[in-house]
């Protein structure tokens, strides 16, 4: 004797029944929801790792909603609404329990993917190339599971799938190329999401690596989308390894007659403050300064300082020629205009 039997007994109709069973379903789920929001995260953020914190909020939601499909498939599996339909509502609960399980599962393995790949291979966010290859490897579980759970014979579909994976990758050979150089740019590690890197004329930091392209952000904000097998052929200049400081040249000159020990000293000295006063130089380097040549009007150098990072190499680059312009000027220390000298043949 089940639950609808002994109700009908005291008159209680089929749809009252059902409301009964929703409300019951949803008392639960709104309670298994308190427990897990209130006392399963206090318990997480005790510990020292944040991978059960980000678990426990992918499973909130997807726990909920199974609690509710339960209750709702016992709300169905005795009504006379669907008598004779037993079997197909029973299969489509099944769908969508395997479907819910399986992007929770996909959410966990991103996890763990993410906390793998941010310890080891120092990424900042996983590339969207690696999350989809995570979830196309659960879903396809799934669709194993959903086969098996139909009765049908996978082998006559790896063999179609074989003939007409052949055709499709003849005809995808582009994509295809780009999906594999995806792959190979990140597990060479040379490139990195969140990377600032130089490639010809394009210059920005690696925003993401998907399946056909990457995506680089200039300092200007322009998105320019590469395609992988490009990328993975090209030159490409990484600023952010092994370090992410990068050396800033300042190319300069004094004129004629300088007193070449006491434009060394001012500048350095002038170099040593912009690095302790300004929040784009590395502190832990100390600037160089070296003369070079002598040009047509001034005994020029270089002066060598590290800013934190490639994007704030111009902002380094402009604090020190507005501070070494000052110095110079009140030390009375020239730097020529271009003057061309004209002999007059007597």
């Amino acid at each position: 004797m089940n639950l609808l039997t002994v109700l009908s007994s005291f008159g209680v109709p089929e749809w009252l029944y059902i409301v009964i069973i929703l409300a019951v379903s949803l008392l639960v789920a709104k309670l298994i929801h308190f427990i897990l929001e209130t006392y399963m995260k206090k318990l997480t953020e005790k510990t020292k790792t944040d991978i059960d914190d980000k678990i426990l909020q992918v499973l909130i939601k997807p726990i909920y909603i199974l609690t509710l499909l339960a209750g709702l498939q016992l709300s169905l599996s005795s009504v006379s609404y669907i008598r004779g339909y037993e079997g197909i509502v029973s299969h489509i609960f099944f769908l969508l329990y395997v479907l819910i399980i399986s992007k929770a599962v996909a959410d966990i393995f991103k996890i763990f993917v993410f906390k793998w790949l941010s310890v080891s291979k120092r990424f900042k966010k996983t590339p969207q190339l690696i999350n989809r290859i995570v979830s196309a490897f659960v879903y396809l579980i799934a669709i194993l599971v959903v086969l098996d759970y139909f009765h049908i014979s996978i082998t006559p579909l790896i063999a179609t799938l074989g003939i007409g994976g052949l055709a499709i990758g003849l005809a995808l050979q582009s994509t295809l190329s780009n999906f594999f150089a995806g792959i190979y740019v990140i597990s060479d590690k040379y490139i990195n999401v969140g990377d600032f890197i130089e490639m010809g004329d394009i210059s920005g930091w690696v925003e993401d690596i998907s399946w056909r392209s990457t995506r680089i952000r200039t300092l200007g904000n322009d998105i320019y989308v590469i395609p992988n097998d490009k990328l993975a052929n090209s030159i490409v200049k990484n600023t952010s390894e092994p370090v992410s400081s990068v050396t800033v040249a300042v190319n300069c000159g004094v004129a004629y007659g300088s007193n070449l020990e006491k434009v060394e000293k001012v500048t350095l000295k002038t170099a040593k403050q912009v690095i302790k006063t300004s929040d784009v130089a590395d502190k832990n380097a100390e600037p160089s300064m070296f003369f070079t040549d002598f040009g047509d009007s001034n005994i020029n150098f270089v002066v060598y300082l590290k800013a934190v990072e490639a994007s704030k190499k111009k902002k380094l680059a402009h604090e020190f020629i507005k501070a070494l312009n000052k110095a110079f000027e009140k030390e009375r220390i020239e730097i020529s205009w271009p003057v061309v000298k004209v002999y007059k043949a007597k």
